[in-house]
């Protein structure tokens, strides 16, 4: 199995992002899936576009996206992406659209096609605190983790996608007083016992979860 691993560039005005700087330590090989690492720009359209390219190149069996998600608390499973780019500030390439559709001939939602649950337990019994999302926004995670879904589904049928978001890492912390925050060592070790449960589990396994973080 070959699984591409994508994490995006600092935005917001912060100086590092937790999603690349967590991709870039996995291991070369997880569970025996070879990963490749992508950073992609937190530029709606073109964060699409740098991932298909590496899809028509790596032809990867998953496409599992890594997102930042400040004030979360702990490592959050995305359930479900929706069409529509609402964004709160503009993304690093200037553009904020308000309540368009990423795709206009794509349906309203499209569910994560990885084992989600699964992943949870499995984070979880690695020591890290996780969870199920229900809600992954309107910014640009949101619009990757619908976008690859539609690509996969309309250009690239029989691959599977999905995103997790993760808390802001401990050095982004300081001077914000009652943030949550990870270790790096403990977001690289999250993603991993993800990653094992995506190689592990072709079907998800059934528990309750799920909340709107």
């Amino acid at each position: 199995m070959k699984i591409l691993v994508t994490g995006f560039d600092p935005f917001g005005g912060e100086k590092i992002n937790p999603a690349i700087e967590s991709v870039k330590r996995l291991p070369d090989t997880i569970a025996g899936a070879e990963i490749v690492k992508l950073e992609i720009p937190t530029i709606i359209f073109k964060s699409l576009d740098k991932i298909d390219e590496a899809i028509s190149k790596e032809n990867p069996d998953v496409i599992l996206s890594i997102g930042q998600a400040g004030g979360r608390s702990d490592i959050t499973v995305e359930r479900v992406g929706i069409n529509c780019d609402d964004c709160r500030i503009a993304d690093n390439g200037g553009n904020q659209p308000v309540d368009e559709k990423i795709f206009a001939d794509g349906p309203d939602a499209y569910f994560s096609a990885l084992p989600i649950k699964a992943m949870v337990e499995n984070i979880k019994k690695a020591g890290i605190p996780a969870s199920i999302s229900d809600s992954a926004g309107t910014f640009v995670c949101n619009h990757v983790l619908y976008g690859v879904r539609h690509i996969c589904e309309t250009k690239y049928p029989g691959k599977k996608s999905g995103f997790i978001h993760i808390p802001f890492m401990t050095e982004q912390c300081v001077g914000r007083r009652n943030t949550p925050c990870m270790s790096l060592d403990d977001i690289v070790r999250g993603l991993t016992a993800a990653i094992e449960a995506i190689v592990e589990n072709p079907t998800d396994i059934k528990v309750t979860g799920g909340k709107i973080c």
